[in-house]
């Protein structure tokens, strides 16, 4: 069964696909969440005219059948108290939502692309999975302040991988002692640093302390070397203390700021993308609980539209053989989904930052699968654990993707360097 109307998307109108999994008729199914997230409800009610549904009504463009299941993902007391059992039936849908219903209103988009429709009595399974924008749609919303190309200008990495590394111990430093890590990690190469996601403003390493102490070593560091490496502070707070925290790095002469997208929230993150320019590095972190069900939650391409669309800079997508859960596949569609334009003719990309469990020897998959360098390649034990210390092991990363570009295998690369082949022996081992 597929069905399909209307045409192309047009300049008044988004879309947004999904999964669902239900007893019944899924193109029944697909015109109830069209009607429940636009004009409609389960019956017409007074007022809904003809002239109104025609104007704000949502359109169902595309029903496909998939597969059924014998079973039903998730339990359904609606359809339980009506008696209603299976075969469940799976299908891919597709709606197309008036523009004017949402406006510039990225919390309401929201609501309107997922918001009740996980709660229908006709579904044993839903996830949102792509939301498509037109171009005049898109820039009602703010662009990436600095995005890639502004982050390369910043720490002035003009070409190939930003490699970066996370403070570790994660909590537990004092200001001093996260400024004398950071000063090790300054001295031994890398193009960015960043605080961990469970680390803000605790009360041993506040920051209004650890944020002067620690660029006072990143401006020493520049002074003496010319580089300019950009620390993310973790600011995840309450709105207002987020902008008072973004100011403090400003006046530190900082360049980042990084908060936890899924707990601070849209409306958070789009007030403290207007009150700084500094880069704003997106951490994802709990987005598991939205996305780790195949029928249920969020999938990356429709999650990381709304969050670029709040606008951030970066965003993190894990990592290749890394220690999550996710499949090596779904790391790499995420990776492409950031560094693809929302709406033609807009460059709205944001830096794809790989982290968990890179060292040198997962570069040759991270480029075989992407096939391009506009990335932030973060490596907290294949850097600080190698073992001919931190700046060996971020000579190892840069030999590594140098050589990958050039069409050369590591194990080739490593006979003419000391610290990518230490990496291949030390690390590798474990790897396998």
């Amino acid at each position: 069964m597929q069905r399909q109307r209307d045409g192309p998307m047009t300049s008044d109108r988004f879309e947004a696909t999904y999964l669902i999994e239900t007893p019944l008729d899924p193109a029944k199914v697909a015109e109830v969440m069209a009607g429940e997230q636009s004009s409609g409800t389960f019956t017409r009610v007074a007022g809904e005219t003809d002239e109104l549904r025609s104007r704000t009504r949502a359109v169902v463009t595309k029903v496909e059948a998939l597969d059924t299941a014998d079973t039903p993902s998730l339990p359904n007391a609606w359809l339980a108290k009506k008696g209603i059992s299976g075969p469940w039936r799976r299908a891919r849908i597709a709606i197309s939502f008036p523009v004017d219903n949402v406006g510039a209103n990225l919390a309401t988009l929201a609501s309107i692309v997922a918001g009740n429709l996980y709660d229908l009595g006709e579904v044993t399974g839903l996830r949102l999975d792509t939301i498509t924008l037109p171009a005049s749609f898109r820039s009602r919303f703010p662009l990436p302040t600095q995005g890639i190309a502004g982050t390369r200008k910043l720490t002035g990495v003009a070409s190939g991988p930003l490699v970066g590394s996370i403070i570790k111990p994660n909590v537990g430093l004092s200001p001093s002692e996260t400024a004398a890590l950071v000063a090790k990690l300054c001295e031994a190469g890398l193009d960015f640093i960043k605080d961990d996601e469970i680390s803000a403003d605790p009360v041993h390493a506040p920051l209004a302390q650890r944020v002067p102490a620690v660029m006072e070593v990143v401006r020493r560091h520049k002074d003496r070397t010319g580089k300019a490496v950009m620390v993310a502070f973790n600011i995840t707070d309450e709105t207002d203390a987020m902008k008072r925290h973004a100011d403090l790095v400003a006046r530190e002469g900082g360049t980042c700021v990084m908060a936890s997208l899924n707990w601070c929230g849209f409306s958070a993150i789009e007030t403290l993308r207007r009150a700084t320019d500094l880069a704003l590095h997106g951490h994802r972190n709990g987005f598991g609980a939205l996305s780790r069900h195949p029928l249920l939650g969020i999938s990356f391409q429709a999650y990381q539209t709304l969050w670029r669309l709040a606008g951030i800079d970066h965003m993190h997508v894990h990592g290749l053989q890394g220690k999550f859960a996710q499949e090596d596949a779904e790391v790499v569609s995420s990776a492409r989904d950031c560094v693809t334009p929302l709406s033609a003719g807009i460059d709205d990309r944001v830096l794809p930052a790989f982290s968990s469990g890179q060292w040198a020897g997962t570069a040759q998959p991270t480029w075989d699968a992407i096939g391009h360098d506009d990335l932030l390649f973060m490596a907290g034990g294949g850097i600080l654990a190698h073992p001919g210390g931190p700046a060996a092991g971020v000579a190892s990363i840069r030999q590594a993707w140098a050589a990958v570009a050039d069409g050369t295998s590591l194990d080739a690369a490593a006979r003419s360097h000391a610290e990518l082949r230490q990496a291949l022996d030390f690390f590798g081992k474990a790897a396998g």
